[in-house]
């Protein structure tokens, strides 16, 4: 299993930032997940578009390192657990229920995205409570939308976020990240059928990429050139 970085958003407020695209919350044992897209795939196949299928075995196999490497105790998804109600085949429902049930003493909590309210809350069998957000966690506000929460620090997902690199050829590499303004830090997506967006980056922005099996802090970027592309 890969070796997480450990970063503070706030002073004294530790997170363990995974490869694996998630955040790990020691202080309340949570295991912090944005933007899974369950059934995404699927239902993308419905509609006659030809994309890989395994997504949601793959995604479920890196939940389960996950929960083993961090002892987690609780789960929260940062919304959009569910992509759409015609991604929720059969199948689909069948391997995440038996993924649930391997994991019945772990708590878990949904807070409801965009994509939850057309999907609609996952199956009661699956024994996720689903809320609105944003949930208050110590320090955090886990919430889907970056946006600021008055008194607390917002941990959200929703515009599945990156940087794009640029080579001495020319060439541009877009890696998935985990984005922390003042006020607000942003998870990558955990899905792995997601598009991603590149956010704006100011001075005092902490920007870690994730590429392959580590999670690596950028440079700073400087005054002048806050505004563009990261």
């Amino acid at each position: 299993m890969s070796t997480p970085l450990l970063v503070e958003p706030l002073p004294g407020a530790p997170l363990q930032l995974w490869p694996q695209r998630a955040a790990f919350d020691p202080a309340s044992g949570s295991l912090l997940i944005a933007d899974a897209h369950i059934g995404k795939a699927q239902s993308f196949r419905r509609l006659g578009v030809p994309v890989p299928s395994g997504t949601t075995a793959e995604g479920l196999a890196r939940l389960d390192a996950l929960l083993a490497a961090t002892g987690a105790r609780r789960i929260v998804f940062l919304g959009d657990l569910l992509h759409a109600k015609r991604g929720l085949a059969p199948g689909v429902l069948a391997q995440v229920q038996a993924w649930r049930e391997g994991h019945a003493a772990i708590e878990m909590t949904l807070v409801r995205g965009n994509h939850d309210e057309r999907a609609g809350d996952p199956p009661p069998a699956l024994g996720i409570a689903c809320i609105d957000g944003p949930l208050r966690l110590g320090p955090w506000a886990l919430q889907h939308h970056p946006e600021a929460v008055p008194g607390a620090y917002a941990l959200a997902g929703h515009v599945h976020p990156c940087v794009v690199l640029s080579g001495r050829a020319n060439d541009r590499l877009r890696l998935p990240c985990f984005h922390f303004g003042a006020q607000v830090g942003v998870l990558p997506a955990f899905g792995g059928f997601t598009g991603m967006h590149a956010l704006p980056r100011a001075p005092e922005d902490q920007v870690f990429a994730v590429s392959e099996d580590r999670v690596l802090a950028l440079r700073p970027r400087a005054a002048s050139s806050a505004s563009g592309t990261p």
